[in-house]
C-alpha cells in the first residue's frame, strides 16, 4: 500500500512555523511565518496581495511618461538583488497625481514578495496617525514604528499626502534615517516631485534622494494624469 506523500507549501518548517535548532532544544520562527505576518498586514490594509490587480501586467501603458514609469520600476526590480545591500537600493515615483504611481509601487511589492521577500505595506496618512495617537505609551510607539524600520522592503505610499505637522515629519525622520543607515531599500509613491520635498524637509528629501537617486520616476503635467484620459 502506498503512502499518500504529504506536500507542504514550506519544506523548511513542514508548515509548523517553526524550525527546530541542531541542539534539538532550540526554535526559531520560520522566514514562512514572517510572510504570513506581512500579507496579513497587507490584507489589513485592502489589499491581497495574492489578488489585487495592481500588476505589471494590468499596468495600462498610455505614453512615453509612462513607458518610462514602467521601464524603470522593472529595471530596477532585475536589478535589485545587485544593489540591495548598497547605499542606492530604492525607488521613487513622484509628482502628478493619476500617473500610475501607487499601481506601480504596488506591482514591484508584489513581485518581491511571490520570490520570498517580505515587504511592508504603508500607507502614510493612515500610519502617521495611528502613531501620533499612540506617542503617549512609549512602547506601544517604539513597537510599532519598528515594523516600518526594520522591514526587509518597505512601500511608502502618499507620502506626505494632506496638511503635514511637525509631528508627521519628526515621525517620518525616524523611520527614512534608521533604513538610510543601514540600507534597508524603500520603495515611495508622493505627489511631492524631489525639489518639492527637498525644500519641505531637507532631512528628509536628502536622504531619499540618495536612496533613491538611480530610480527616479518624476511625473509633472496634467496630461499625465490617466483619471482625466477621455
Amino acid at each position: 500500500m502506498l503512502i499518500p506523500q504529504v506536500l507542504f507549501k514550506c519544506e523548511k518548517c513542514k508548515d509548523t512555523g517553526w524550525i527546530i535548532g541542531k541542539d534539538n532544544l532550540s526554535m526559531t520562527r520560520c522566514k514562512c511565518q514572517e510572510g504570513e505576518i506581512a500579507k496579513r498586514q497587507w490584507i489589513k490594509r485592502g489589499i491581497n496581495p495574492e489578488k489585487s490587480d495592481k500588476t505589471f501586467g494590468n499596468f495600462k501603458v498610455w505614453n512615453d511618461t509612462s513607458m518610462i514609469a514602467k521601464n524603470t520600476a522593472t529595471s530596477y526590480y532585475k536589478k535589485f538583488d545587485d544593489i540591495r545591500d548598497s547605499k542606492q537600493n530604492s525607488i521613487i515615483f513622484c509628482g502628478q497625481v493619476g500617473s500610475g504611481k501607487t499601481h506601480l509601487s504596488i506591482a514591484l511589492a508584489l513581485n518581491f514578495i511571490k520570490k520570498g521577500t517580505n515587504v511592508i505595506y504603508m500607507p502614510y496618512r493612515d500610519v502617521v496617525t495611528a502613531l501620533k495617537q499612540n506617542m503617549i505609551d512609549y512602547e506601544y510607539y517604539k513597537r510599532e514604528i519598528s515594523k516600518y524600520q526594520l522591514a526587509e522592503i518597505l512601500l511608502i505610499d502618499d507620502l506626505f499626502k494632506g496638511k503635514v505637522t511637525e509631528s508627521d515629519v519628526n515621525i517620518m525622520f525616524e523611520i527614512i534615517n534608521y533604513r538610510y543607515l543601514n540600507n534597508l531599500p524603500i520603495i515611495v509613491s508622493t505627489e511631492f516631485i524631489i525639489e518639492k520635498m527637498l525644500n519641505f524637509d531637507e532631512g528628509v528629501g536628502s536622504r531619499i534622494y540618495e536612496m533613491c537617486k538611480h530610480f527616479i520616476v518624476q511625473i509633472e503635467g496634467k496630461e499625465n494624469n490617466y483619471r482625466l484620459k477621455a
